[in-house]
């Protein structure tokens, strides 16, 4: 999960699955049949330059997720990271799924996204809307019951500030003094990443695998080479995941095939060409969690650690946005064929005003009261978002690029 200099602490205890959990729900619907993933419709290989819209031909009109329900309308979901401030991105998604007007087809997510996405992926594939909705609200019941049990609490000052931080945590201070000195290797030996308990009682990873409900999209990013990797549906593995939310300076490099992977935020928060190349959809919500815009300069050290965060998980979605403007306005000058080439639809839902006001360092709080809040401001977002945009899903933008990215 991202965060510049952010530590993620605690993800919740894995516990025993009940016998209606999320994951047990997979063998009742084990007869179902397997949705047929198309081979070769990854995006074309140039991880570092974003790459143009697909011809509408090269679309696979066959892939998971394509057709949608009577009344329904096809969407796509990118899904930022942000360390705890991820339950607002559990907010959003509760509300869309709770509408039977949206359907989604594909969803590319990074870091702290990258656990909302597969979640919500599997819960999709194992118990359709409600079984996703069930699943995202016991992965973050299991965050807040880890945190809860994590040597990093909040102080006393802390809770009387109300700050939602562990600024004035004796514990935090000495792990970020020892995280600045010494690396996993030295004060993490074996390893230990809480998450991997945490997803993997939530996601039976041979059934997504088999028959994923969504094309799923998640990134990381390759040490050596400095380029992003994005792992497909058929692909995801807990390591996958650990991957796409591996902070270098909390764990020990996730390796892949033989490739070392660190946070999927680093290269892409998300990225957005596999949407555009893999699904039959134009619309790409955005979710939100970083934000885009600060009003003031910042003055402390804290302010200033917040906004380097900020810019850096952000620079490689204003790079996408600004490609996508720029083959927007090709079409719209008749330069390219709008009927061989995508006009993507670019649509965002965030809540800047109240994501300003928390600091960097909440992104490692993890009390449930905290993840219940982010949640709610979430679920009233997406459901403002809806009530004044649904209409234009399927028909144009809701975001006018050039001021909020150009």
């Amino acid at each position: 999960m991202d965060d510049g200099r952010a530590r993620t602490s605690g993800k919740k205890e894995a516990k025993a699955m009940t016998p209606d959990s999320p994951r047990e729900t997979a063998k009742a619907a084990g007869d179902r049949a397997a949705v047929r993933v198309q081979a070769g419709r990854d995006a074309p290989p140039s991880p570092e330059h974003v790459p143009p819209p697909a011809p509408a031909q090269q679309v696979d009109q066959e892939s998971v997720g394509a057709k949608v329900p009577p009344g329904a309308k096809g969407v796509n979901l990118a899904l930022q990271g942000g360390g705890s401030h991820g339950a607002f991105a559990w907010g959003v998604l509760d509300r869309l799924l709770e509408d039977r007007r949206i359907h989604i087809e594909g969803v590319s997510a990074a870091s702290a996204g990258a656990s909302n996405a597969t979640v919500l992926a599997y819960g999709l594939t194992v118990g359709g809307k409600e079984g996703a909705r069930k699943a995202l609200s016991e992965f973050w019941e299991l965050i807040a019951k880890k945190g809860a049990s994590s040597p990093l609490q909040a102080s006393w000052i802390d809770k009387a500030l109300n700050n939602r931080t562990l600024s004035f945590s004796p514990s935090f201070a000495i792990f970020d003094f020892l995280s600045r000195m010494f690396s996993p290797y030295e004060i993490n030996p074996l390893n230990y990443n809480p998450l991997r308990d945490t997803i993997t009682s939530i996601v039976d990873f041979e059934v997504l695998r088999q028959r994923c409900a969504v094309k799923l999209f998640l990134s990381a990013t390759n040490v050596r080479t400095g380029k992003i990797r994005i792992f497909r549906d058929r692909e995801i593995t807990p390591e996958v995941v650990l991957a796409s939310g591996c902070l270098p300076f909390l764990f020990q490099t996730i390796e892949i095939d033989g490739e070392g992977y660190w946070d999927g935020g680093y290269m892409g928060n998300p990225a957005l060409y596999p949407l555009i190349y893999s699904a039959q959809s134009r619309d790409v919500i955005i979710v939100h969690i970083n934000p885009l815009h600060r009003d003031n300069i910042p003055k402390t050290a804290h302010e200033i650690l917040d906004r380097v965060n900020e810019i850096s998980f952000n620079s490689s979605l204003m790079r996408e946005m600004r490609a996508v403007a720029y083959v927007t306005s090709l079409i719209d000058n008749g330069e390219l064929d709008s009927k061989t080439h995508h006009r993507m639809l670019i649509h965002s839902i965030r809540n800047e005003g109240y994501m300003k006001a928390l600091s960097v360092w909440s992104k490692l709080y993890t009390e449930r009261s905290f993840l219940h809040e982010l949640r709610e401001v979430g679920r009233e977002t997406a459901d403002r978002w809806l009530a004044e945009n649904f209409d234009a899903l399927n028909n144009r933008s809701t975001v006018d690029l050039k001021p909020l990215f150009l």
